[in-house]
C-alpha cells in the first residue's frame, strides 16, 4: 500500500480542521466548533467506558484514515470511545445548548459529564442533542461510544469493507463529520423546509418550531439588499417577482432570513438560502426529455465517489471539496452523481453556489448479493423481480425497514439543496427490494425531483428513468420503447496508472487500461464521438461517466486519487463536453 496524500494534506488545520460553518442551509450567528484533538480508546461496551484514554485522534477524520493520526482498522468486535473536554463559549450561552454531529458511523451513544444525553443509529445523516441539563459551569467532558460492524453487519454502509479490494474501499468508522454546538432560546426554529415553484412564482416555507412565538418575519435578500420583507405563518407561501432562475449556467441564490419573536422580542434568527428552479420531464418531438426550468436540458455528468486518499470519506479541507466540483465544471460537466455516499452539508452548498447538478444515491446496505444476481444476469440483460428478498440479501423485515427509515432521513436532511435534481434509491441490485414501490414512495414524498428507482439493472419499471450501465460492451439504445427517459447512469471507466499517484500499483483495477495521456484521451474521444453523442438525438437524456477521481484500487478517474494530476487532455474534454447537449 502506498500512503499517498492529497495536495490539500498540508493545509489541514491540525488545531480545528474543517472550521467553516457546517450547516449552510440554516445558519446562526454564534456557534462553537469542537473538531480537533480528542482522546480515544478501544472498549467492548457502548455503556461502560474504558478506564484509560491515552491515545489521540484528530476529529472529524475516521480512525482508519491517515489524517486521523491513527490509521487503524476498527474491528466489528470493538467499540470506539472518544473523549474531549470543552468549555461552552460565552457567545453561544443561551437557554439551551444543542450538540450537533454531521455524521457518525454507525451506532453511537453520547455522554456529557457521565450522563447519557442521547443515541443515534445510521452512519450518513446529521443529528442533534439537547445537552443543557447535563452541562456544568466551566469544563465539561464529552464522550462518544461507537459500534460499526462494517460489512459484517446488514446496515447501510455503501462501499465500505474490512478488506478493501477492487471497487470496495477502506471502512470509515466513528465520527467522520464536524462536531459542533450552538445556543438557542427556549423558543427556536428547529428546521426550515423550502420548496421553490417557478410556475407560480412562489416559495413554500415550512418551519418546525420548538416552543411558542407570536410573530414570524421573513426577509429575502439578493446579496446585501433586502428585496422582500413580510410576516409569515409557520407554514406559508411567499410570492416572488423579478427573480432569476437557478441553473448551472446561472447559479443564482437568494438568502432567506427568518426571525422568531415572542412578546415583541426577537428570540431566534436563522438564515437559509434558495434557488428558483424546476426539474421536470416532457416529450420533445415524441421523445421524453429531462427539463430544467421547463426547457430541455441534457445532464452531462460524472460518477463521484467522494473518497480521499488521506481523509477517507472526509474531505481534508473545504477547498478540497470546492476543487473537485469547480474542476469538473471547468472541464465542461454539469452534473455529479454522488455515488453510494452522503457528503457533508457544505459539499452541497458548493454545488448550489458554483452551479453543479447532483444526482443523490442512497447508501447501499445488506449482505453481499450473489454474483449471479449482481453480475451474470445483468450482463445477459435479464432483470428479475426484487421481491425475492433472500436473493437480494434483504430477507429480514427489520433490515428493509431500516433502509426505508434512513432513505427518508437522507431526503429530509438534503431537501433544501438547490442542486439535487434526482434521488437514486438503489444501484446495481445492491440490497435492492421493492424498488417499484419505494421509487413511487420517494416521488410522492418529493415530487419536485426526478427518481431513478433502480440504477443499472433489475429494472422494475418504476419511476422515472430507463437507467442502464455499460462497461466494455458498446452502448446502445434500449431495445424496448417506453415513455421513460433513457439515461446512461454509468459507463466508461477508462483507466490509467500514473506512478507515484496510485493507492496500490500491483492491485490497481480498471475496465480498460491505457498507458499514456495520449492513448487514454484518444479512446475517450472515440467512445463519445462514436457511441454517446449520436444517441442524444435518438433519446439519450443523461450520461454518468466513471469517474471524477481514482479511488483506492480503481484507477479510472479523470483525476488521480491525490488530486494532483488530470489524467486526460483537458482541451479534449472541453471539446467533447461542448457537444453534450440536445
Amino acid at each position: 500500500m502506498e500512503y499517498i496524500k492529497t495536495k490539500f494534506y498540508d493545509d489541514v488545520d491540525r488545531i480545528c480542521p474543517l472550521n467553516e460553518y457546517p450547516r449552510p442551509q440554516m445558519t446562526r450567528e454564534n456557534w462553537q466548533n469542537l473538531n480537533g484533538e480528542f482522546l480515544y480508546a478501544i472498549g467492548n461496551s457502548l455503556d461502560v467506558a474504558p478506564t484509560v484514554f491515552n491515545d489521540k485522534i484528530l476529529v472529524p477524520f475516521a480512525i482508519e484514515s491517515q489524517l486521523s493520526g491513527v490509521c487503524k482498522q476498527l474491528k466489528p468486535t470493538e467499540i470506539l470511545w472518544y473523549s474531549k473536554t470543552f468549555t461552552v463559549n460565552e457567545k453561544i450561552k443561551n437557554d439551551r445548548i444543542l450538540l450537533h454531529f454531521g455524521a457518525v458511523d454507525w451506532k453511537c451513544k453520547v455522554y456529557v459529564n457521565g450522563t447519557l444525553v442521547g443515541e443515534h443509529v445510521g452512519g450518513y445523516v446529521p443529528f442533534a442533542l439537547d445537552i443543557t441539563d447535563a452541562l456544568k459551569a466551566g469544563e465539561n467532558e464529552l464522550r462518544v461510544a461507537v459500534y460499526d460492524p462494517t460489512d459484517e453487519g446488514w446496515q447501510q454502509r455503501g462501499k465500505q469493507t474490512l478488506e478493501s479490494h477492487g471497487f470496495w474501499y477502506t471502512a470509515t468508522s466513528g465520527i467522520w463529520q464536524t462536531v459542533w454546538m450552538e445556543g438557542v432560546a427556549a423558543s427556536y426554529i428547529k428546521n426550515v423546509k423550502l420548496l421553490p415553484d417557478i410556475d407560480t412564482d412562489s416559495l413554500k416555507v415550512d418551519l418546525d418550531i420548538v416552543g411558542s412565538a407570536d410573530k414570524i418575519t421573513a426577509e429575502i435578500l439578493d446579496g446585501e439588499k433586502v428585496i422582500l420583507a413580510q410576516e409569515i405563518q409557520a407554514s406559508d407561501v411567499i410570492k416572488l417577482s423579478d427573480y432569476e432562475c437557478w441553473s448551472p449556467e446561472n447559479p443564482k441564490l437568494y438568502d432567506l432570513r427568518i426571525t422568531l419573536s415572542l412578546n415583541g422580542n426577537a428570540v431566534d434568527t436563522v438564515v437559509s438560502y434558495f434557488g428558483m428552479r424546476k426539474y421536470s420531464i416532457r416529450k420533445v418531438n415524441g421523445i421524453p426529455r429531462l427539463c430544467l426550468n421547463n426547457e430541455p436540458y441534457f445532464h452531462n455528468g460524472l460518477l463521484d465517489q467522494g473518497y480521499w486518499c488521506d481523509g477517507g470519506m472526509t474531505p481534508p479541507t473545504d477547498e478540497a471539496m470546492i476543487y473537485d466540483i469547480a474542476k469538473m465544471k471547468e472541464l465542461g460537466f454539469n452534473m455529479l452523481r454522488k455515488h453510494i455516499k452522503v457528503e457533508p452539508a457544505r459539499w452541497y452548498y458548493h454545488c448550489d453556489r458554483l452551479g453543479m447538478l447532483v444526482w443523490q444515491d442512497m447508501v447501499s446496505g445488506g449482505k453481499p448479493v450473489s454474483q449471479w444476481i449482481a453480475g451474470v444476469l445483468p450482463n445477459l440483460s435479464i432483470d428479475i423481480k426484487d421481491n425475492k428478498y433472500k436473493a437480494f440479501s434483504r430477507e429480514k423485515p427489520e433490515w428493509r425497514e431500516d433502509f426505508r427509515r434512513e432513505l427518508f432521513e437522507v431526503i429530509d436532511s438534503l431537501y433544501n439543496t438547490v442542486s439535487i435534481c434526482c434521488w437514486v434509491p438503489f444501484n446495481e441490485g445492491w440490497g435492492q427490494f421493492d424498488a417499484y414501490e419505494i421509487g413511487h414512495a420517494v416521488k410522492r414524498y418529493d415530487p419536485s425531483r426526478h427518481v431513478d428507482h433502480a440504477s443499472g439493472w433489475h429494472d422494475q419499471h418504476g419511476p422515472e428513468f430507463r437507467s442502464i450501465h455499460r462497461y466494455i460492451v458498446p452502448v446502445t439504445m434500449p431495445g424496448r420503447k417506453e415513455g421513460r427517459p433513457f439515461v446512461l447512469s454509468e459507463f466508461g471507466g477508462y483507466s490509467r496508472i500514473i506512478n507515484g499517484h496510485v493507492w496500490n500499483k500491483k492491485k490497481s483495477f480498471g475496465y480498460i487500461m491505457f498507458t499514456s495521456e495520449k492513448a487514454l484521451s484518444k479512446a475517450y474521444k472515440v467512445l463519445f464521438k462514436t457511441q454517446i453523442i449520436p444517441l442524444i438525438k435518438k433519446g439519450l437524456c443523461a450520461t454518468v461517466y466513471t469517474q471524477v477521481s481514482d479511488v483506492e484500487f480503481e484507477v479510472n478517474g479523470i483525476l488521480t486519487y491525490d488530486r494532483k494530476l488530470v489524467k486526460l487532455d483537458e482541451s479534449m474534454l472541453k471539446e467533447i463536453n461542448a457537444q453534450m447537449r440536445y
